[in-house]
């Protein structure tokens, strides 16, 4: 599948997931907030989600026990800080207990600092559009760091700060401050929160210029924060880079969105240590704007086109473009059926082959995602997870695809053990 050996002995085979989708009840956060307002677009509520915080033990050593070798995993701003200046030494020795877990389980821990959620208080504030923002952000990222630095592989300051110009694309959010109290949702937490919907900006659905600019600006300012605490750890943001194609007459916006949902974060990411990739598929525009997947195609539960071809252009792009190593810190499907997953694994892994044999520095294949969760707006309907997950009674169950990939990692990592060994 993969062709002749082509990938490095430290290469990190993961799955990766996110606090606030599989630890449940995270009440002090922005997302718990509008996921119970009037005029809500989330489809259901988190709630308990599927219990990680409490069954991170057995759920890290059941990742080790299926081959991988990475855990990628957020840790939560807003149990970490649920007051401004407050920060939350049980909850941090938390993270601390979930970091030694993977050590002791041979797994490399991949971290990201801020992954889609943030403490309600930040929304009171302004949240992705107030200035303050990159030094609140990079004082959290002191802390972290201070606290947990010294047991984390890799870290990733901000997931997908691209994806709300993304989404917009697709109607949702992104909404301009002087629109936003037309909108049901941002209009019902200015009210709760008695300020202006003008001011309302959470990370995941915001698209303004002023809100890159303060995505950036915390990016840099929490990797400067993070590099002061530990300057050899290779330190990146992860970015939502769909395969973006035109069909006749879409040239011109799949141009534009390439530009700016792609191409502007991947230039300023030049300079980090790496750049996280995370690819599901393709978005085509023709002329009358994105095109349907074509008729008779496999879809995902969607209804988007399963193309796992994408994951190997947006890797090449991310090379070309931003000019440093690459990892995939996600990539995965949406279906019930799981041999559809195993065969989108087989093709988007040899793509990653493909990269490596051409000499691009690919460091990591992580897939997303490590169990069935809460999948934002669209509630717990996709299963993206390896693992299936009862949520009346919590069991977890390994799919096939698990079985799979877990294999595939154990193999390549022996494979290239004994490669490095005989050539010493």
């Amino acid at each position: 599948m993969t062709g002749s050996f082509p990938f490095p002995h430290d290469f990190l085979w993961g799955v990766a997931t996110a606090a606030h989708q599989v630890e449940g009840n995270n009440v002090n956060s922005d997302t718990w907030f509008l996921e119970q307002l009037p005029g809500t677009i989330f489809a259901e509520p988190s709630g308990d989600a599927v219990d990680h915080y409490h069954r991170y033990r057995e759920d890290i050593a059941l990742i080790a026990e299926l081959g991988f070798t990475t855990y990628r995993f957020s840790v939560e701003w807003a149990r970490i800080e649920p007051v401004e200046g407050q920060f939350s030494i049980a909850e941090l020795n938390h993270y601390r207990r979930m970091l030694e877990a993977c050590h002791e389980h041979g797994l490399t821990p991949v971290v990201t600092y801020h992954h889609f959620t943030s403490p309600r208080w930040l929304l009171e504030v302004g949240g992705w559009e107030d200035p303050e923002t990159p030094a609140r952000f990079a004082r959290y990222c002191d802390r972290v760091t201070q606290h947990l630095g010294d047991l984390i592989g890799v870290a990733c300051t901000l997931n997908e700060p691209n994806l709300p110009w993304l989404l917009r694309e697709f109607g949702i959010g992104g909404e301009p401050a002087e629109s936003r109290s037309e909108v049901p949702l941002w209009a019902a937490a200015a009210e709760r929160l008695g300020v202006e919907a003008r001011r309302i900006a959470p990370f995941q659905f915001t698209a303004s210029e002023a809100g890159f600019d303060v995505m950036l600006a915390a990016h840099r300012a929490g990797r400067a924060a993070i590099k002061a605490r530990r300057p050899e750890l290779m330190v990146g943001w992860t970015l939502a880079n769909t395969d973006i194609q035109s069909a006749e007459g879409g040239q011109e916006r799949a141009d534009r969105v390439r530009r700016t949902v792609n191409e502007r974060f991947l230039e300023a990411s030049r300079g980090d240590d790496f750049v996280g990739i995370q690819t599901y598929g393709r978005t085509v525009f023709g002329a009358d704007g994105l095109a349907s997947a074509p008729e008779g195609v496999p879809t995902n539960q969607m209804g988007e086109e399963i193309y796992p071809q994408a994951l190997e252009a947006t890797i090449r792009e991310a090379a070309r473009v931003a000019g440093i190593p690459v990892i995939v810190t996600e990539n995965g499907l949406a279906t019930d059926d799981d041999s559809q997953r195993v065969a989108y694994l087989q093709v988007a892994v040899a793509g990653v082959a493909s990269c490596l044999a051409d000499g691009i520095d690919v460091r990591g294949y992580i897939a997303w995602t490590a169990f069935d969760n809460f999948e934002w707006v669209f509630g717990y309907a996709p299963k993206f997870g390896l693992i299936a997950v009862d949520r009346t009674t919590q069991e977890r169950t390994p799919k096939e695809s698990a079985r799979f990939l877990g294999s595939l990692a154990r193999t390549k990592s022996a494979e290239s053990k004994n490669k490095v060994t005989e050539s010493v």
